[in-house]
């Protein structure tokens, strides 16, 4: 059996979803989304999510069409329907359909998609062995802080750490590592200091990135959000990502540089089994 999916206040069979070709997420990757992570049946950071969301679509004026009750049971019924335990949830806001036309049209409802995706997300294999990641160019537009659908440069990105053996992708601008194509980047400097790039139109504000932080502020260890290079990544302690549909993932390798002894360090090992823990404790 397909799974059921959501458009437009309708649960269907995933093959009759459609949308008009005239929509402008479609046409202008004019919308914005959100991925949710599922554990135990129950969404993870949800009120982050929708916070987000909310921002998102204030940056690009475009009206919301449900409300944060209304989008709770949403999420609650897709997770139903597909009996889904653990994966995430997509959802999709546009702008709404309207003959091609570059400026906002007014008066349009919003287009709303949502579908879940079975994913392996506690047990991942890639926590045990750590993960690869290169570096490659920032090639994107400077409103990143905006969970948009224009993705084509992070798509590109990704499919080049895929073909050089990667499993993600490190923007890099002006020499300072942003973020990673489908996550935030982090590292524990020599110094043993944890750093991330501050927030600003410079990157996405990551979910997982602020539950960890607030998690981490009672933890012993110095947090500082100010850029790093690709050298001092390459000479950190530690590396890790976070991503909702990731949770927290150790960093083996930077552009074929082996960090420490080739394997998951302590302190992201201990990152992740907190956020872990926190994930599960929901609901």
């Amino acid at each position: 059996m397909g799974r059921t999916v959501y458009v437009n206040g309708a649960y269907l069979p995933e093959e009759d979803a459609t949308v008009s070709v005239f929509d402008r997420g479609f046409l202008f990757a004019d919308g914005v989304y959100e991925v949710c992570a599922v554990l135990g049946g129950k969404p993870v950071d949800f009120d982050y999510h929708l916070s987000r969301l909310a921002r998102s679509l204030g940056e690009l004026q475009i009206p919301a069409p449900l409300s944060d009750d209304e989008l709770r049971v949403l999420h609650a019924e897709l997770i139903a329907r597909n009996a889904l335990d653990e994966g995430i949830v997509y959802l999709e806001i546009t702008r709404g359909a309207a003959d091609r036309d570059f400026a906002f049209p007014k008066g349009l409802t919003p287009t709303v998609v949502a579908f879940t995706q079975a994913k392996t997300l506690a047990d991942n294999p890639a926590a045990e062995t750590g993960v690869k990641v290169v570096t490659i160019p920032d090639i994107r537009w400077k409103r990143r802080d905006i969970k948009s659908v224009a993705l084509l440069p992070q798509t590109m990105g990704k499919q080049e750490a895929k073909s050089r053996g990667a499993y993600e992708a490190w923007m890099v601008e002006d020499g300072f590592v942003t973020e990673g194509t489908s996550s935030t980047a982090f590292i524990v400097d020599a110094e043993g200091v944890l750093r991330t790039q501050p927030l600003g139109h410079q990157i996405l504000p990551g979910v997982t990135r602020r539950q960890l932080l607030e998690m981490l502020a009672a933890e012993d260890i110095r947090i500082e959000e100010r850029p790093f290079t690709v050298d001092e990544a390459k000479g950190a302690r530690e590396a890790f990502l976070t991503a909702a549909s990731a949770f927290v993932l150790p960093i083996v390798e930077i552009d074929g540089v082996t960090l420490g002894d080739g394997k998951p360090g302590p302190i992201s090992t201990r990152f992740r089994a907190l956020y872990l823990a926190h994930a599960r404790s929901i609901g």
